[in-house]
């Protein structure tokens, strides 16, 4: 199986920051797409950003030019920065991958972490 742990996440006054990582482990022979979705309480959960193996990356109109993810192939990690946060930004941040497995090759899942809470306020 496989686990995606994530980190970082807290409480930050408005225009603060915060680095969000989530580290993958277990029966993983590659990683495809890495993202980072969130959901407040009350939404669906959306799509933050997200970075291909190639590293081409692709985000939300809403956070664009103020989060960037990155990813650590050695570490099997997607990292997301957050800058100039907002309080709209609140929420619980999940990550995901889709990893081939290194038992059964050719299957690929998507897998999810656990949520990290995000929370913006003053």
């Amino acid at each position: 199986q496989v686990q995606l742990v994530e980190s970082g996440g807290g409480l930050v006054q408005p225009g603060g920051s915060l680095r969000l990582s989530c580290a993958a482990s277990g029966r993983i022979f590659s990683i495809n797409a890495m993202g980072w979705y969130r959901q407040a309480p009350g939404k669906q959960r959306e799509l933050v950003a997200a970075i291909t193996s190639g590293d081409s990356t692709n985000y939300a109109d809403s956070v664009k030019g103020r989060f960037t993810i990155s990813r650590d192939n050695a570490k099997n990690t997607v990292y997301l920065q957050m800058n100039s946060l907002k309080p709209e930004d609140t929420a619980v941040y999940y990550c995901n991958a889709n990893i081939e497995d290194s038992w059964y090759r050719g299957l690929v899942r998507s897998y999810w972490g656990q949520g990290t809470q995000v929370t913006v306020s003053s």
